[in-house]
């Protein structure tokens, strides 16, 4: 087995991924089936564009923090309907028509998907707070996401949230074939994408990376959740200004609903989303 570098983990976490490489070389830990033949070294950071929730500006800042805060080689990508105004740098593959939504992320999962690589894929909605390269390296014959923030009140909680997936090209090929037999079918099942991963993937459950590596901005960082009244959703803001900082061992810190990053007036946000 490959040497980790301790040094990213906590003691607690340190001592999780002990175990899972315990059970690894003794044949105990979940199997994967892959070809070992298949070469997965390239990496990809992927994101989704679509519609007109988020603008180009998201894309590029996403761009620029991945590049500030990975030292691993990637190549960065984007997968939307519009690709006016982005960074030139940045490479673009376009959504397949009927997909809208958040139920365009089931075709990430593809076997076709354009790119053959170790795909790390992340929401627009976030800030990234330090070094990622953890996303990519950790347990890497495994599929990984993290757990849902429910798990701010619901300490139990299991289910997944699909922020933060890393994965490898065609490795959840099912959650794609399944999908496409009846979107309609699928859409009127499951609330949202993340609901209709956690079903799918039952038989083939990911790694989930520890929770202080990933944390709600809202739920988790902040002390107060209060969001101003009225106003219409995706605008809100919260009612009051911040100084805090994620715990250092956090390198992403998610804006799922309101606010979303532009409309956060807290200092750590302002520095960090650029």
């Amino acid at each position: 087995m490959a040497k980790i570098d301790k040094s990213q983990y906590t003691k607690q976490e340190w001592l999780k991924v002990k175990e899972q490489r315990r059970m690894e070389k003794h044949g105990t830990a979940q199997k994967t089936n892959f070809n070992a033949k298949d070469d997965y070294s390239q990496i990809y950071i992927l994101c989704l564009k679509h519609g007109t929730k988020y603008d180009a500006d998201y894309v590029n800042r996403l761009y620029n923090m991945c590049k500030r805060w990975c030292t691993l080689d990637f190549k960065f990508v984007c997968l939307t309907d519009d690709t006016g105004y982005l960074n030139p740098e940045i490479e673009t593959l376009e959504i397949p028509k009927g997909l809208e939504g958040w139920w365009c992320k089931p075709y990430m999962f593809s076997a076709d998907l354009p790119i053959k690589g170790t795909i790390l894929y992340m929401d627009l909605d976030v800030v990234l707070s330090a070094n990622i390269d953890k996303l990519i390296t950790y347990q890497n014959n495994h599929w990984c996401t993290i757990r849902d923030f429910t798990r701010a009140m619901r300490p139990k909680w299991h289910k997944y949230n699909s922020s933060i997936v890393r994965f490898k090209t065609g490795q959840l090929h099912f959650v794609w074939d399944e999908y496409i037999k009846d979107p309609k079918a699928m859409q009127a099942r499951h609330f949202g994408d993340q609901d209709y991963l956690y079903e799918a993937t039952l038989k083939m459950k990911p790694m989930l990376y520890p929770d202080s590596w990933v944390q709600s901005w809202k739920w988790e960082v902040r002390k107060s959740k209060q969001l101003t009244i009225g106003g219409t959703k995706g605008s809100r803001t919260f009612t009051t200004i911040e100084n805090v900082k994620p715990r250092v061992e956090c390198c992403v810190a998610v804006f799922h609903g309101d606010p979303n990053p532009h409309n956060c007036e807290d200092p750590w946000v302002k520095e960090n989303w650029c």
